[in-house]
């Protein structure tokens, strides 16, 4: 059972039983995860599991008939059900809650009903109903009467089936049978009510002599028999699927009559298949139901000659009735079980995969009736052709031929392109399914590895090869479930085998993977180094005003001159300008498939023009079939890891370009050195912190990672395996780097924030001394010098440029204070500390709730000497006192 499954029925169950608050449905979803057992049902256990709920019931013949009537209809989990139910009557304290919830649940109903009588307009006791509105009750009880009792004419029934085969195969119509085949009942071998075929006049039965109603009755049952209705034997007319009664004449014999009642359920069996016959061979009950017909229209022939030889012996005389009703006792085992089928097949509405699970259960129930189930695997045999033969199609070639949808695999119109446009796309899972109710029951443990082996082939079909299996057999039915075992594990390994070096060494899908790391996770340092130093002035524009084939000609340029010349797909390498910061991204991502998912991505734009450095992304083209292992899924992942990074780079290198500026700055003697101080520590600090993240992320997180990766990637044997692997590089990539927590990567995102800010103002101030022009100034003030400067020249120099300096120490002096510069930077210090303490207060907190421990690594690179650990303790004595008052409520 799927976790989505899971957390559909148990919220479905709290509803039921109208339970609300407490810990919620998540507490028993983890419980039932963590404790549930896979039950094997057996004929033993479901019998003794049935038998101990009858006993405990308080009406125990409801109780099996409903059973015998859910089994009918071939109800699926209906014996797990059945266990489950026998296993409560066990637990007396389930059981006292239960009757309570009951008790509970059946006050409020008949509350409800009291209140809700007053939403209806009731007339009082003195006042009379109007014609119109007794008219209108009447339509509306017979309405619900119709609906609920009615059965669908036949008619109906096959064009709904008809239109809904259609609608699946609109370039495959399903044939249809003329209209005469419906409209001409003779041609039916069922009985013919409201028409007499018998011109002859009919003598009283009960003025003839004994011998002689023996006779006349001997030649009716044998017209009954065939669906003929005789002189003295006639059959009722039918009510919804009630089996066929017949009506004797009253003045029979006693001693004729009871002999003719225990032959007459012949007759009725006989019916009944007839009729599931003629049904059942249209073409809308698909071809199962179709070979199940025809085998069962073989056994009715056999039959018929049975009854042609007993009017053969009638005409000699030869007939007696008790002689009729021993040539006839072998056959009425035989037309029961077929008429028991039919039923069954009727109630459940069976087709395809669901009917040959009832013939299967059928088949194995009569075990120690060798008779019976020797018929039943016959028809099973017969009726389970037909979807063999789509089976071995799909586990030997990867083709779908399934014009009636009774396959357990559905396939859907998915496009494979799309898998490089929509994020939630889902081609490898969406476009063949599972059906669960086409699972014949037999093949019930290999449905995964069936789909599994198709879709593999399938894959390699669609890149332009002809696969076939080489160890292909014919699937024939059979009771030992190793047979098919067996043929289906050497398709699966095949076809595994097939695709898995079709994608590792004919399209190279490791090389891939290994460019891509190469660009997304920032493996080629040359090549970051010479793109940024390239693109940095275009990247600091807004992104409308970027012009993106610009950006493609430098990429190309920084390609082409650093080591990733030699990748072979550095040209599948592309430049993408997202339409949101990476915050933004992630709640988007987040958000898919969920409630808040419409919310988020309708929400109107609310942050700033984006710069190019925060819109910055690369892309990568992927053809089929990679694209299923790199889909667009995948690549998003990839490229919140690159933004993250990216940005984080850019940080560092505006950080170091201070740092330059303030060497500059240093050889200057200000009066007022302690603000300029602070700022130097400060930058320092934001670039320990800076480069420490980039460190964990690329070295611990990344490098590991990959590393699996790889080793996994060795050992698959399957492309499941390898999408797994992939998928969960990815996640762990992004859990790791605080990508899937976006309370981590908001704080993380003001961080460098921060460190941008206090960048850019120590460029305006640095720029404000312009000190580098006034040093340019002073060196060319003399013009252009044709000869090296004399000493009394140089000594002229330096005079100035001391003047100079003195006069720029006093003019920065004067800005600090002007300005408050020296409070803006205990601002900048202020703002980053918080928001630092307030990172590693919750990787602490993280790491240890979510075992998450490789977020301490960051914890210890960051606080390696100590410093923040006082204030760290702090922070959690104080969360310890504010939860303490809430424990003894716990």
């Amino acid at each position: 059972m799927s976790e989505f499954r899971i957390h559909h029925d148990v919220n479905e169950l709290l509803s039921l039983l109208r339970v609300h608050g407490g810990e919620g449905a998540e507490v028993y979803i983890d419980l039932l995860q963590k404790n549930r057992t896979p039950y094997v049902t057996t004929t033993v256990s479901a019998h003794s599991a049935k038998v101990k709920i009858a006993e405990f019931s308080r009406t125990p013949e409801d109780f099996l008939k409903k059973y015998d009537e859910l089994k009918s209809k071939n109800t699926r989990h209906l014996d797990s059900l059945v266990y489950l139910l026998s296993k409560l009557t066990e637990d007396k304290e389930t059981l006292q809650y239960l009757q309570q919830n009951a008790k509970e649940r059946a006050e409020f109903a008949a509350n409800a009903a009291t209140s809700g009588n007053t939403n209806f307009s009731i007339p009082s006791s003195t006042s009379k109903i109007s014609l119109q509105d007794l008219e209108e009750l009447r339509k509306h009880l017979g309405s619900v009467t119709a609906n609920s009792s009615v059965q669908q004419p036949l008619e109906l029934t096959r064009k709904i089936l008809r239109d809904k085969q259609n609608k699946k195969n609109s370039s495959q119509p399903i044939p249809v049978f003329p209209s005469w085949v419906y409209e001409r009942p003779a041609l039916i071998g069922d009985f013919l009510i409201g028409t007499s075929l018998s011109t002859d006049t009919t003598v009283p039965i009960g003025t003839l002599p004994l011998a002689s109603q023996e006779s006349m009755i001997v030649e009716d049952l044998l017209y009954v028999l065939i669906g003929v209705d005789g002189r003295y034997i006639t059959a009722q007319s039918l009510v919804g699927r009630q089996n066929r009664a017949f009506a004797l004449d009253p003045n029979l014999d006693l001693s004729i009559k009871e002999l003719v009642t225990r032959i007459l359920p012949v007759a009725t069996s006989y019916s009944a298949v007839t009729r599931f016959i003629e049904e059942k061979s249209s073409f809308e009950y698909g071809q199962v139901n179709h070979a199940l017909a025809a085998a069962m229209r073989t056994l009715i022939k056999e039959y018929m000659i049975l009854i042609t030889q007993l009017e053969h012996l009638q005409r000699q005389g030869l007939l007696s009735l008790q002689k009729l009703w021993f040539y006839i006792q072998p056959t009425m085992r035989t037309l029961e079980i077929l008429a028991s089928l039919a039923t069954s097949v009727d109630k459940g509405e069976c087709m395809g995969g669901s009917t040959l699970s009832l013939l299967h259960d059928k088949t194995f129930n009569y075990t120690g009736d060798s008779q019976a189930q020797e018929l039943c695997l016959y028809l099973t045999k017969a009726a389970s052709v037909p979807y063999f033969e789509i089976l071995e199609k799909w586990i030997y070639r990867g083709i779908i031929n399934d014009p009636y949808s009774e396959f357990m695999v559905e396939e859907h119109e998915l496009q494979k392109e799309k898998i490089q446009e929509d994020y939630n796309d889902k081609y490898w899972d969406q476009r063949y399914t599972v059906v669960q109710q086409q699972i014949p029951s037999f093949l019930q443990k290999m449905a995964d590895k069936i789909l599994s082996t198709g879709k593999y082939l399938n894959v390699v079909r669609e890149c332009g090869r002809d696969v076939t299996c080489p160890v292909a057999k014919e699937v024939i039915y059979t009771l030992k479930e190793r047979a098919y075992v067996e043929q289906i594990e050497k398709a699966y390994n095949y076809a595994s085998k097939v695709l898995l070096d079709f994608l590792m060494e004919e399209k190279e899908l490791v090389a891939h993977l290994r460019s891509i790391k190469h660009y997304f996770l920032m493996d080629q340092g040359d090549f970051f180094v010479h793109f940024m130093d390239l693109t940095e002035e275009e990247l600091k524009k807004p992104v409308d005003d970027i012009v993106t084939t610009r950006l493609e000609a430098l990429l190309e340029l920084a390609l082409r001159m650093s080591t990733a010349n030699t990748d072979p797909f550095k040209d599948d390498l592309k430049i993408d300008l997202m339409p949101h910061n990476l915050v933004t991204q992630l709640l988007r991502v987040l958000a898919i498939e969920t409630n808040q998912e419409k919310a988020v991505i309708n929400a109107d734009p609310t942050e700033l023009t984006l710069c190019g450095l925060e819109a910055f992304s690369f892309d990568y083209i992927v053809k089929w079939p990679l694209s299923l292992i790199i889909n667009r899924k995948a690549l998003t992942r990839y490229q919140m890891l690159f933004r993250h990074m990216f940005y984080c780079k850019h940080v560092e290198r505006q950080l170091c370009n201070v740092w330059i500026s303030n060497k500059t700055a240093k050889q200057f003697s200000l009066h007022s050195a302690k603000w300029f101080a602070g700022a130097f520590t400060l930058r320092q600090r934001m670039l320990n912190f800076v480069q420490n993240i980039q460190y964990y992320m690329m070295f611990e997180v990344m490098e590991p990672t990959w590393h699996i990766l790889e080793k996994n990637l060795k050992l698959a044997s399957n492309i499941d395996d390898v999408l797994s692997h992939h998928t969960s590089f990815l996640d762990n990539c992004l859990k790791d780097c605080m990508l899937t927590n976006p309370e981590l990567l908001t704080i993380f995102s003001e961080l460098m924030s921060v460190c941008v800010m206090f960048t850019n103002c120590m460029q305006r101030f640095t720029q404000s001394m312009k000190l580098d022009n006034e040093m340019n100034r002073l060196t060319l003030e003399d013009g252009t010098m044709l000869a090296p400067p004399t000493e009394e020249e140089c000594a002229k120099e330096t005079t100035r440029k001391q003047l100079t300096s003195k006069l720029l120490a006093e003019r920065a002096d004067s800005l600090h204070l002007t300005l408050g510069f020296e409070a803006t930077i205990n601002k900048f210090d202020s703002s980053f500390s918080t928001h630092l303490l307030d990172l590693l207060d919750k990787l602490s907190v993280y790491s240890t709730n979510d075992c998450e421990h490789s977020m301490l690594n960051i914890i210890y690179r960051l606080d390696f000497n100590g410093f923040y650990t006082e204030r760290l303790e702090h922070m959690s004595a104080e969360r310890s006192q504010k939860a303490a008052p809430l424990l003894p409520h716990l």
